[in-house]
């Protein structure tokens, strides 16, 4: 059962989030995080932190109602590349297969008054990444976002959708039948608690889970004041990939992506280009995430068997950077070398049983 404590913690006004990864990833238990965190902001409302918690316990009761499962920052499904960043989710509220967190995952947004060129493209890369058992992540919503769902549902594959709503909440409503056909191989995800309404202000902190559940993000379509652009600058923050389409330089609907390419990012014109960005490989094997030896592995030398270590000791004896070692570890996650624990920490697997 969900720990209300965490829920109570995702109630927290953003500004105290980062606050709130702190005190977890020093070992505070969700309660004592709780009420260190609103003593300090609250210091004058004692009753605040059991506010907090009926406001918790009354929003587990609802996703209860409504069919929706809730994922905790302790819990091993917890996706070990989002526990990682600044400021993570203490929860995530989920409707779909949870299984889709266990894929490596690609962001594909855009655009959401896109050309076809761009939906066209959106789809075919989301298909082309899908079927080689990369899990497709964006944000639901109408234009590139919705075509790179269903590219890869389309082929068989798995997406994520990331809400700026509850995720009993279907936003924009016509995605009704999108988010029914997500949901047998698919996620969709939301920090927010059920029933949240789609308010505006959501819509750009939920694009720090788009690029934090990813290992790269790629950019389609983007104009200059685009969202897709906050979610490129929250993966370039987190130490991910951005990786940009080029378009149409007359139309003027992608300069903020030309801008991205101006910067250093990677070009794509096919899923050949960002598998080989993000892995040194072209295609791979349809359902086969890419590959990548295991014989010497540095972080698995980090990794004494049966020791659980969390991702800051696992930096520190690599001498690896962050942005390095946190792909590699769900790499060897996928490969059955390494296994997640509570606490966002990770233990070695014996091979040899």
């Amino acid at each position: 059962m969900t720990d209300p404590a965490f829920v109570a913690l995702s109630l927290l006004p953003i500004q105290a989030w980062r606050d709130v990864g702190e005190r977890l990833r020093a070992g505070d238990a969700p309660a004592v995080a709780l009420g260190r965190i609103a003593s300090a902001r609250w210091p004058d409302e004692p009753e605040k932190p059991s506010m907090l918690l009926a406001d918790a316990t009354a929003a587990v009761a609802r996703a209860a109602v409504r069919g929706l499962g809730a994922i905790s920052w302790s819990d091993t499904e917890y996706p070990p590349l989002l526990s990682a960043i600044i400021d993570p989710p203490p929860v995530l509220w989920t409707r779909g297969s949870v299984e889709a967190l266990r894929l490596p995952a690609i962001a594909i947004v855009g655009s959401r008054a896109a050309s076809p060129y761009a939906l066209d493209v959106a789809g075919r890369l989301a298909a082309d990444l899908a079927v080689r058992g990369i899990a497709i992540v964006s944000g639901l919503a109408r234009g590139v976002d919705s075509a790179a769902h269903r590219g890869a549902i389309a082929s068989g594959g798995s997406t994520i959708a990331v809400l700026g709503c509850g995720a009993d909440v279907i936003y924009p409503a016509e995605h009704g039948p999108l988010v029914r056909s997500i949901e047998p191989r698919g996620l969709i995800v939301s920090e927010l608690a059920p029933g949240t309404p789609p308010l505006p202000h959501f819509f750009p902190q939920r694009n720090r889970i788009i690029s934090g559940l990813s290992r790269a993000v790629v950019v389609i379509e983007a104009g200059e004041r685009s969202g897709s652009l906050i979610t490129a600058r929250c993966a370039l923050e987190q130490g991910r990939d951005v990786l940009a389409v080029p378009g149409n330089v007359l139309s003027g609907r992608n300069r903020g992506g030309h801008a991205l390419l101006r910067d250093g990012a990677r070009i794509v014109e096919t899923a050949d280009d960002i598998l080989e960005e993000l892995y040194g490989v072209g295609a791979t094997n349809e359902g086969q995430s890419p590959p990548r030896a295991m014989s010497g592995d540095p972080l698995l030398a980090c990794l004494p068997l049966g020791e659980a270590c969390d991702l800051d000791e696992i930096v520190e004896r690599s001498g690896l950077p962050t942005a390095r070692v946190l792909p590699r570890l769900f790499e060897l996650e996928l490969l059955g070398a390494v296994s997640r624990v509570g606490g966002g920490r990770f233990v070695r697997v014996d091979r040899s049983c």
